[in-house]
């Protein structure tokens, strides 16, 4: 769009906000003579009549009344955009609160923040790693880590990062002792340990000739703790589903074992979310910008999580 489309448009809502000419000439520091012939310009590249012009008053037409409102729409955002960029400018600082999911959090989440906080030190972290849902506008959060598929909310913004893989495995021990399960369907006859989320099992998905399957249980032990999970089958006590991130170096090392390998669905999405505002505070569009920038410069962070 033209500079001068643009000087026009806010002649128009000055005036239109003024009530008159000389007001609205006064209001953006131009002269009366130069605010009639941005509207007459205007009125003249779209063929239509915008104000009716007394004496007394103005008023719109109904074509002004509805260039009016988008044009003022135009110019909030331009001035949002000036703010954004001014608010970048802004050294971050003050209160960061984040949430993610606990092993997570400890193991990705957790560094990148000593790094943001050492180069940002006046920014204070308050982080509740928990497996459990967080709602992050009841609960006031300015940002939380979800994986798997988003749900649809108006009220947040989502924006993936990573992705990760769910494995199934079980301990030499527990295998040698029970058997290998050679398809998701076998999984019935095994012992299996789940993650519970708000008292509900969360489903273990896998991918087959026939479409998904999706094993429900009866888990022998549900836990709403990843960490207890994985210890449970280092204990021999059965088969687990969990992300790779958590169990890679149980896997290099062979103290887990994975199985169904040809049935594992695709990669989850690691997201990050956070409340819809119109402007993002400086902390929190830095540390978006730090997880984005650390996960981006580390291809391997995409494939192992």
């Amino acid at each position: 769009m033209e500079i001068n489309r643009i000087n026009d448009i806010a002649a128009f809502v000055a005036v239109v906000k003024a009530g008159s000419y000389t007001q609205a000439a006064r209001s953006v520091g131009i002269t009366r003579s130069a605010i009639g012939k941005a509207v007459v310009r205007l009125e003249t590249r779209l063929d239509v009549r915008l104000l009716h012009r007394t004496t007394r008053r103005l008023s719109l037409t109904e074509e002004g009344r509805i260039l009016y409102e988008r044009c003022q729409q135009i110019l909030d955002d331009l001035e949002q955009v000036d703010e954004i960029m001014a608010s970048r400018r802004l050294t971050p600082s003050g209160v960061l609160k984040l949430t993610a999911p606990l092993s997570f959090g400890q193991r990705h989440i957790l560094p990148i923040l000593h790094r943001f906080q050492a180069r940002w030190p006046s920014i204070q972290a308050n982080i509740s790693f928990t497996d459990r849902y967080v709602d992050v506008i009841e609960e006031g959060y300015d940002i939380a880590i979800r994986i798997g598929e988003p749900e649809v909310d108006s009220s947040i913004i989502t924006r993936t990062l990573a992705w990760q893989q769910m494995v199934t495995c079980a301990s030499p021990d527990y295998l040698q002792r029970c058997g290998t399960p050679q398809t998701p369907m076998a999984l019935h006859e095994h012992d299996t340990v789940f993650f519970m989320n708000a008292d509900r099992r969360r489903s273990w998905r896998f991918k087959t000739d026939t479409g998904s399957y999706i094993f429900e249980g009866p888990g022998k032990l549900n836990t709403d703790s990843s960490e207890a999970i994985r210890e449970s089958a280092l204990a021999d006590f059965g088969l687990i589903h969990l992300p790779s991130y958590m169990l890679e170096e149980d896997l290099r090392q062979g103290t887990l074992v994975p199985v169904l390998e040809s049935y594992r669905e695709a990669a989850e999405p690691i997201r990050v979310i956070y409340p819809s505002r119109r402007h993002l505070s400086p902390r929190v569009r830095a540390f978006i910008d730090c997880l984005t920038d650390t996960w981006q410069a580390t291809p391997e962070a995409k494939s192992n999580n």
